[in-house]
């Protein structure tokens, strides 16, 4: 898949993905094209590469054998 990006010079190209980044990083580029819009660099908030989340835990945890009582082991009425 590739991504269309404008550089700074405001001329178009199509680029793949792991060179994005390296673009990105290098302040090459000044926009490029996301679900449809255009996202600007230093304007838009762009995905990091991660790192170590330090906030509470905000998924759900799931009982697995709770689970699979309930949609195994119904009780016959």
């Amino acid at each position: 898949m590739l991504i269309r990006v404008m550089y700074k010079n405001n001329k178009y190209d199509m680029v793949r993905p792991s060179l994005l980044n390296n673009l990105i990083d290098e302040g090459e580029i000044k926009m490029f094209l996301r679900s449809g819009t255009w996202a600007a660099i230093g304007v838009d908030v762009l995905r990091g590469l991660g790192g170590r989340y330090e906030g509470p835990e905000r998924r759900k945890s799931v009982n697995i054998f709770q689970n699979l009582q309930y949609y195994y082991f119904k009780p016959v009425k």
